[in-house]
């Protein structure tokens, strides 16, 4: 009687087991399903755009250099000094172009005592040809010796130029009116102006008024046309955008490496004086704007299902169509395949321009397995 009772403990333990172990795998089935991420077909603007990187300059930027060389004895402005043209910056130890130019002024008036003996002389000389004192050959010469003292007479009075000049060279003057960006000399800092000349200062013409130097790709540089809008930000104020517009597209190209890219200058008004020169600019070009069109998340028409949906969708697929795309609709809980036709996008959105679609559409932008699956297949093996 006690073995007939255990037995049939046992069996009715083993069947506990089975309805379990059946009742999971059921469980496992009828939940197994995939949870779709979607968003809703809307309308709005879509921008496409260009990007490149750029540097701010001024529109005019003079170096400020000099032709002679000295020791400066006087610093007049500084850094971020508004100069107006003519006004003096800084000055050269003139010491030694003075010696030169009061030398260069005694050789000029020798030359003109020179000259006046001369032509008394050549009065003389006729004065005593017309009496016949003096030969036809002593007066080509008293004639000859007038004639080089004038020509010594020219060339000591450009000499005094020259050193008059050099010695107004060594008061250095701005020229232009603008601000100082850069000054690059000091008091007692000797200048020597050999083949290339110095820079001293810095001096931008207007700062009000700036360009961006961007370095544009050759396979961007086709859509780029003068008077083109420019967007951009700057790392120094990076929740604010800046507007532009292309001046120029520069035909000398830049090889780098086998890379070519284009100079492109922009305008960029700077009436607050908020941009400075040097920064850098986050450039994006205007290249197409389209204003309350249709649009969906670009991950909509990357979405894939894990499965088709029969045999006669993967027949009647559309050819392949320029800009032809295919999204995936979920209505009442089904999938549904729609062909549409794309335009333009701004690497977030991209605008539909064509397709059996309406606003408030829910698209599927992606696809997770839901984590009741996975738990469920768990206990089926701990079973």
């Amino acid at each position: 009687m006690i073995t007939i009772t255990r037995k049939l403990i046992i069996v009715i333990a083993l069947l506990i087991l089975i309805l379990v172990g059946y009742w999971s795998f059921n469980s496992t089935i009828t939940t197994s399903k995939s949870i779709y991420k979607t968003r809703t077909v809307e309308r709005g603007d879509i921008v496409q755009t260009i990007s490149a990187n750029g540097t701010l300059t001024p529109v005019v930027m003079v170096n400020v250099g000099t032709q002679i060389s000295g020791t400066v004895i006087r610093l007049y402005v500084d850094h971020n000094d508004q100069v107006q043209t003519n006004q003096i910056l800084a000055e050269l130890d003139p010491a030694l172009l003075e010696a030169q130019f009061q030398q260069s002024k005694a050789s000029f008036n020798n030359a003109q005592v020179v000259l006046r003996i001369a032509e008394n002389r050549l009065k003389r000389q006729h004065a005593l040809k017309q009496q016949g004192f003096i030969s036809p050959e002593t007066l080509e010469i008293a004639e000859q010796e007038i004639e080089a003292a004038r020509a010594q007479v020219s060339v000591s009075k450009a000499q005094m130029a020259r050193d008059e000049t050099n010695l107004n060279y060594s008061i250095i003057r701005s020229p232009i009116s603008g601000v100082v960006i850069a000054r690059d000399v000091d008091i007692g800092q000797t200048v020597a102006a050999s083949f290339q000349t110095p820079t001293l200062f810095k001096i931008a013409k207007d700062l009000r008024q700036m360009q961006i130097n961007i370095s544009v790709a050759e396979a961007d540089v086709g859509q780029l046309h003068i008077d083109q809008i420019v967007q951009f930000t700057v790392d120094a104020f990076q929740h604010r955008k800046f507007n532009g517009t292309v001046k120029q597209v520069r035909l000398n190209p830049t090889i780098q490496e086998n890379v070519v890219t284009y100079n492109v200058v922009a305008m960029v008004d700077n009436e607050d004086g908020m941009l400075l020169p040097g920064m850098t600019a986050n450039i994006h070009f205007v290249v197409t704007q389209r204003k309350e069109v249709f649009r969906v998340p670009n991950a909509a028409l990357r979405y894939q299902p894990k499965e088709l949906f029969d045999e006669t969708e993967k027949i009647n697929k559309p050819a392949t169509q320029p800009n032809a795309s295919r999204i995936y609709r979920l209505k009442q809980e089904k999938i549904e395949a729609i062909p549409v036709t794309t335009g333009i996008t701004d690497g977030n959105f991209t605008e539909i321009t064509s397709g059996e679609i309406v606003e408030g559409d829910s698209i599927i932008i992606n696809e997770i397995v839901d984590k009741k699956e996975s738990e469920s297949k768990f206990k089926l093996r701990v079973f």
